[in-house]
């Protein structure tokens, strides 16, 4: 169950010749890989890009009818190798994943690929996550594609230039027989606008007419000496061929007249705001018409410097727009004026900061602090004058507004197992604990602080190896379901098995790839009419080779937990250890259980809701539930009784009644101040007569104990 459905959305997929299109930009990314003839799709979930897979998953259907296979596929490995159709086959295909860290743990796969070539097109489409959204380290993809030599396309963020780039994309991949990166960013994902839409094409080729006429080729083949030909091929054909076509095709665009005594060169991604720091300087309008020349680099790798050259004639100086470091595209101009033994001066990270992502205000300093450099007298007069009002900056709320870091949800079920961990420690002592990509990785930060490091998405565990040979205390590692089955099940465990690691290992289990949007994996238990789902996590540790197994299919009974927690940390078994903890993640359990539960409550059928609460007058303010749980709807209290200063804990109308805090204090031995109410939607006649003698009865031992109590007039 995704986190998303586009099921409605994707029937704007269908739309055809002069129609518009109007959306979000992964659905036009969609739109545009249809209308570009693809053969086949497929790519791993991961922010910005992870609704993308969503889309094409709800496409399926459409994809189907025009004969374009859809691959979900078990990791950007798998992604990055299903584009071997391409090398033989004229077929276009296409996939997608998180940058970097997806470019990343496909390195091997486009490796070999940008080495053999490819006949058919072949698309990479990587969410560029960077900057101030990201969830990950800050690095660029750009390296891997100067490293492999695979072009890099960053196309500006509009509907009509994504769409176009996805053609572009596929035309240049194929005038080259290389592979092409587009690279998305955070905001051109998110993007809406419109395009004039053109008719979805089938591929010429499908991938299932290829099975009837197979092709090889052993010179494709990365292996002496064909390899040492691939890397001539690289650089003598391929490489003078993409460059000749990024000119001849107008691939790059240029803005703003022609001449003029300074320029900008912007990564395309990166247009938007060049604009706005121009049209705020008064050097542009709202239309992104600009008094400034522009060279619009809709491709990053690789640079046509010729092209550039003569941008940069006449010009006294050029600003170089690059957000992050290194400063690949920078140094590459930089080369290239040097060579041409040009007089033009280049500007760059000198007036931009070298990490970090360009803001609105970051872009307009840098851009300001640039022409006054070298042209002031293009800017205004008023923002030229030494005496200019500078914009205000915004208040400093550091001192007053906490900090929010990222945590687990309201009833999320993996903050019970982090709590019953915390009460082990607390017992036997600190232990030496590795996190893993995913939800879990929040147990790092209070009021756990759990763990404190991560080395890639299934790799917990061995990021432990070194400290898996046996000690004082055992270590413990945690991975979660989605990336057990990502890299852990081999990486981790299996290696785990092999060296005989004397280690916990505990499997998070919420049914889905939950960190990525809730997609289903292999261990999901929804039933899923085009994917393998139920194949349980326990049976394929076992398969491995793992003797000692537990498992817990109700996280949130944290006694339980610990009691297993306490097994593995003290047992005699010398050998791995895996725990798997399952519960199914809250966010999409109320997904699927809010509506039609809202849907009995419209229908006036009889529908019970838990909540729980704290009895004010049994809570000691003690607040070590809070420090156990952190759960977001536990809060503060200030009581109006003048005998008691501390606040007390209190739950507010975000629960979702898990009963994950009660089950900490009893777990914990606190306090008896949780209590549990069931809320009825529509009682029966029997119950709301019941309720009203009740609530009679209450009423008049109230007022009998009011009327007895003594009361103290001030004379």
């Amino acid at each position: 169950m995704a986190e998303r459905s586009f099921a409605k959305e994707v029937q704007k997929l269908k739309l055809g010749e002069g129609e518009t299109f109007a959306g979000e930009g992964i659905l036009a990314i969609t739109k545009a890989l249809l209308e570009s003839g693809v053969g086949y799709v497929g790519g791993y979930q991961g922010a910005p890009i992870s609704h993308l897979m969503d889309v094409l998953a709800d496409a399926e259907e459409i994809l189907s009818d025009l004969g374009v296979r859809y691959e979900a596929n078990a990791s950007e490995a798998a992604a990055a190798a299903m584009l071997a159709a391409s090398v033989h086959y004229p077929i276009r295909g296409a996939v997608t994943f998180k940058g970097p860290v997806g470019v990343n743990v496909a390195s091997d796969a486009l490796a070999n690929l940008a080495s053999s070539g490819v006949t058919g097109g072949a698309l990479v489409i990587v969410g560029e996550d960077y900057g101030e959204g990201s969830s990950i380290m800050q690095e660029r993809s750009h390296a891997f594609a100067m490293k492999s030599q695979i072009w890099l396309m960053d196309p500006r963020p509009n509907l009509p230039s994504i769409v176009r780039a996805v053609e572009d994309g596929f035309d240049l991949s194929e005038a080259t027989n290389t592979p092409v990166m587009l690279m998305v960013r955070i905001r051109s994902c998110h993007v809406t606008g419109t395009f004039t839409a053109r008719d979805n094409k089938r591929p010429p080729l499908t991938v299932r007419e290829a099975l009837s006429n197979p092709r090889s080729d052993y010179s494709r083949v990365v292996l002496p000496p064909m390899s040492y030909a691939q890397e001539q091929n690289k650089i003598n054909d391929r490489w003078p061929a993409a460059q000749a076509y990024i000119r001849d095709k107008g691939l790059n665009e240029f803005f703003g007249p022609k001449d003029g005594p300074v320029g900008i060169v912007v990564q395309g991604g990166m247009y938007n705001g060049v604009i706005r720091a121009l049209q705020r300087l008064g050097l542009a309008d709202i239309y992104g018409e600009t008094d400034i020349p522009l060279y619009c680099l809709n491709v990053t790798y690789p640079i046509v410097a010729d092209e550039f050259l003569d941008f940069c004639e006449g010009k006294e100086a050029v600003l170089v727009v690059e957000e992050g470091q290194p400063e690949f595209l920078e140094q590459a101009l930089g080369s290239a004026l040097y060579r041409a033994k040009s007089g033009t001066s280049l500007h760059g990270k000198d007036v931009l900061p070298m990490a970090g992502e360009y803001t609105g205000q970051v872009m307009l300093d840098g851009v300001e602090a640039f022409l006054r450099k070298t042209a002031p007298d293009l800017l205004p007069a008023q923002i030229r004058s030494p005496n200019a009002v500078k914009t205000a900056a915004g208040p400093d709320l550091t001192k007053t507004v906490p900090i929010r870091p990222p945590g687990f949800c309201v009833g999320c079920p993996e903050r019970p197992i982090f709590a019953a961990l915390k009460m082990t420690e607390q017992a036997r002592g600190k232990h030496q604990i590795a996190g893993d990509i995913g939800c879990h990785l929040f147990a790092c930060l209070p009021p756990f602080e759990i763990g404190g490091s991560t080395m890639g998405y299934g790799l917990g565990p061995a990021s432990n190896a070194a400290f898996d040979g046996g000690g004082e205390r055992r270590s413990i590692a945690i991975i979660g379901d989605g990336g057990f089955w990502h890299n852990g099940l081999s990486s981790s465990v299996g290696n785990a098995v092999y060296n005989k690691s004397d280690s916990v290992i505990v499997v998070v289990d919420n049914f889905y790839s939950a960190a990525t949007g809730g997609q289903d994996i292999l261990s999901s238990r929804a039933d899923n009419k085009s994917k393998s789902t139920g194949h349980p996590i326990a049976e394929a540790v076992k398969g491995v080779g793992v003797k000692w197994v537990r498992e817990i299919d109700r996280t949130y009974d944290v006694p339980k937990m610990r009691k297993i927690l306490d097994e593995a940390l003290t047992t005699d078994y010398d050998g791995p250890k895996v725990i798997v903890a399952s519960s199914e993640c809250m966010l999409n359990r109320q997904r699927r259980e809010k509506p039609l539960r809202d849907k009995a409550i419209a229908a006036g059928r009889r529908v019970e809701k838990p909540r729980f609460g704290v009895d004010e007058d049994i809570c000691t303010g003690d607040h070590a539930c809070i420090r156990l749980s952190g759960c977001p709807s536990l809060s503060l209290k200030k009581l109006d009784d003048p005998l008691r200063d501390d606040p007390i804990a209190a739950i507010d109308q975000s629960c979702v009644g898990c009963g994950n805090c009660g089950e900490v204090a009893d777990a914990a031995i606190l306090c008896p101040s949780f209590y549990r109410a069931d809320v009825v939607h529509n009682p029966g006649w029997m119950e709301r007569t019941l309720a009203g003698i009740s609530n009679a009865a209450i009423s008049f031992l109230q007022r009998r104990r009011s009327g007895n109590r003594l009361e103290f007039v001030k004379a």
